[in-house]
């Protein structure tokens, strides 16, 4: 048996984009048909890091930090894939305006050093996300992401698929992806019933960012929907057990600061060698279990980035407190026993 859902480029570092070409599409409209041209689909793999926003002391985004970010994670880390303005990044305590310096920021110092840069555009408003995600088209991000509407939400599949549809719609040929996080949002949606049929509602939709400890209906997805699909999962402490289930990629938070040992842990997966890969999971789960026992919120996984790289990425904005120096202290010392701080 032979794991292929991550692909291993020469480097040793997991290949992030695989290009197909979409056919040309019909696209409905309120007035008629119209026939888009075909849309370069770049196909994600391997570890997306989830981006923290950098502010300043003052709570002010803080761009002046984004180039060293992302050299650190492509020299240090090994990460050339990012996931910007989502809940790490914590996008909704964000301004449309602050949204859109980010997003450009992210893409204009990725260019060349990144392989992908997925703008998150989710937000309550339809109108806005769909201003961000034009914003985003207009940037050329690799692709979009949103997430559901969790005040007024969609009861049904058909209200968020039309939700997702009028989203995209603002992007035309920008490939996009939802962002399944149901225990934030409440909405519990099935994800094999979203997935059923969507390419003809949305030409440009890519996958889907799974984020639940639903491994049942992860891996429904994955058995029907893995050639046609990116598949990434998004719990960290779990992400083994679904590369086995056959996920295309991870995104997550973690892989900021512990992107190397994660990709280390693929590399051996996709060598059959499990024992190994179990060890590197075990590390994984032993800081992640351990710190969540205290509380593990954005603000101390935000410390935990800036203990690990130097990087001085600021506090998090209200309604989420600071870090506090006891629980700055144990992630520290968690750190150190587990060597990944030194």
């Amino acid at each position: 048996w032979r794991m292929t859902a991550f692909r291993e480029c020469a480097v040793g570092i997991f290949a992030a984009v695989e290009v197909e070409q979409l056919s040309a599409q019909e696209v409905s409209r309120d007035d008629g048909p119209v026939t888009t041209m075909a849309i370069p689909r770049n196909k994600l793999c391997g570890l997306v890091a989830a981006t923290f926003t950098p502010m300043t002391q003052d709570n002010e985004i803080n761009l002046s930090v984004i180039g060293q970010y992302v050299d650190y994670l492509v020299k240090v880390q090994g990460i050339k894939n990012i996931f910007v303005n989502g809940t790490t990044g914590e996008g909704l305590s964000l301004t449309v305006e602050e949204r859109k310096l980010l997003a450009e920021e992210w893409i204009s110092q990725g260019k060349d050093k990144l392989d992908q840069v997925i703008i998150h555009v989710g937000s309550l408003s339809i109108k806005e996300s769909q201003q961000l995600a034009k914003h985003a088209a207009e940037y050329n991000a690799s692709g979009i992401a949103v997430i559901s509407p969790f005040f007024f939400k969609p009861q049904s599949i058909e209200a968020l698929t039309e939700f997702l549809k009028e989203v995209a719609s603002a992007a035309p040929s920008t490939p996009f992806y939802y962002y399944h996080l149901p225990e934030f949002t409440g909405v519990s949606l099935n994800m094999v019933e979203l997935l059923d049929g969507i390419e003809k509602r949305i030409p440009t939709f890519q996958g889907i960012k799974f984020t639940s400890s639903d491994l049942l209906e992860f891996g429904q997805c994955v058995h029907k929907y893995q050639d046609r699909y990116a598949l990434l999962y998004g719990k960290d402490e779990v992400l083994l057990s679904a590369m086995v289930l056959g996920a295309s990629g991870a995104v997550g938070s973690t892989y900021n600061y512990i992107g190397n040992l994660c990709n280390k842990m693929l590399t051996v997966t996709e060598k059959g060698d499990f024992n190994m890969a179990r060890e590197y999971q075990a590390v994984v789960q032993e800081f992640i279990g351990s710190v969540n026992r205290f509380g593990f919120g954005v603000a101390e996984n935000k410390v935990t980035m800036i203990l690990v790289s130097g990087i001085p990425l600021g506090p998090p904005r209200l309604p989420l407190l600071e870090c506090s120096e006891e629980k700055r202290a144990k992630i520290l010392a968690k750190l150190k026993i587990l060597g990944i701080l030194t």
